[in-house]
Formats: C-alpha cells, structure tokens, sequence
C-alpha cells in the first residue's frame, strides 16, 4: 500500500445515511482527503472498494449484508493478494470487535462519539502507516496489561506540567476535556501533547497513553 500523490480517496461504508453524510462533511473539508464513494451495505462496500481501488475505506461494524469485520477480512486480511487500508469507525467498542477488527488487518478502530478531530486524526494516521485507536478503547485495554511500577522508576523526561498532560491523555480526555481540566487552551493542550509525543517518542496519543501506564505514570484511582 503506497501513499497517494494527491487528496486521500475514501470510500465510506455505514448503513445510516446520516452518518454518512456527516463523515463526508467532514472528511471534504480537508483539503488532503476526498470522498470518492458511498454504500449502505457491506456487500456493496466490498464491490465498490474493488471497482474504484480508493485509498482507505471507513467501515461500520454493523451494516447489514456484510458486517464491518467480515469486510475487513476480505479487503485487509492475511491472503489478501493487494490489501486495502480499512478504518473501522463505529458505536460498538466491545473488546471482541476489537482485536478482530486489528487482528484481520484494520489500520485502526475509531468510536463515532470521539469527534471529528479523531477522525481526520485517524485518517491521516492510518495512510502514514500508523494505527489510531480511540482513547476510550485504549485506557481500558492497556489497564489490563499496565505493570506495578517498578521499586525505583527512573526519572521522568517530561516537566511536572506534561506529567499532569500525559496522565489525562491516558484517561482518554480530549484536548478540549485536557484544557477544561487545566484551565488552559486547547491550543496549548495540544502543544503540550506535541512536546511530550517527542520527548517520549511516542508516534501518536496511543503511544502517550501506553508509556504512561508502563511507567506508573497512569494507574487505577485509589480505593477510599
């Protein structure tokens, strides 16, 4: 899968045609993407993806003919001679859907309720190569894999202020909830999240939240 020389061509696959509608919305008005096809049905989602070849296919889970998974399968899967980058996005977040959405090739895994921003965030993530999950899905899976902190933690590369940053991207707030939380802009939240992605070579928010559970950094509230 090589990147585009132009706009990203979509392909956008959920049942409801609202839902449609407001990703096109907002995916037109990036001056990088454009929509280059629309289906209700999996099905339908499958012949076109083959007939117009686009660069990345956004699917639902639930679509009637052919789920999203299923989809997922036939266009991104292992044997697939020329996979296709797919982009789940949908209302589910069960833990199954999930690793069987990654596991059959997805290029990542977007709740609709994270926003727009998430979205184009995960676009472009998934044609740089990387993979985008939404944080709420992530604070929840990396709790059940975080460590105990070790005995002696060495020190922190980022300043008392990017802690506090990192800590509440690993809660899964968005810049807006992280800014609201702080009494900062959202502006400054995200320069904030740019400085501690470097400092902690993390390639994006996933990576964020991943180090600061590996480093104790985030961890369960503590029982009353």
């Amino acid at each position: 899968m090589t990147a585009p020389l132009g706009p990203t061509r979509i392909l956008i696959a959920d049942d409801q045609e609202d839902v449609r509608s407001g990703f096109r919305l907002i995916l037109g008005s990036q001056p990088d993407m454009t929509v280059v096809g629309e289906a209700a049905d999996g099905l339908t989602a499958v012949d076109l993806a083959r007939t117009l070849r686009p660069d990345l296919v956004l699917a639902d889970i639930r679509m009637p003919g052919l789920d999203g998974l299923e989809l997922t399968r036939r266009l991104a899967g292992p044997g697939v001679p020329d996979p296709m980058r797919v982009l789940v996005v949908t209302t589910f977040d069960h833990d199954d859907y999930v690793r069987a959405a990654l596991r059959d090739g997805a290029c990542g895994f977007l709740l609709k309720r994270s926003g727009p921003g998430l979205l184009i965030e995960g676009v472009r993530a998934a044609m740089a190569g990387d993979m985008l999950i939404s944080p709420q899905i992530t604070v929840r899976l990396l709790r059940n894999l975080a460590p105990a902190p070790a005995a002696a933690p060495a020190p922190s590369p980022l300043t008392a202020r990017e802690q506090e940053i990192a800590r509440l991207v690993a809660e899964g707030l968005t810049n807006a909830e992280i800014g609201e939380r702080l009494f900062i802009t959202a502006g400054t939240a995200k320069t904030h999240i740019a400085n501690v992605q470097a400092k902690v070579k993390a390639r994006n928010r996933v990576g964020i939240a991943a180090w600061s559970w590996e480093t104790g950094l985030a961890g369960p509230a503590p029982r009353e």
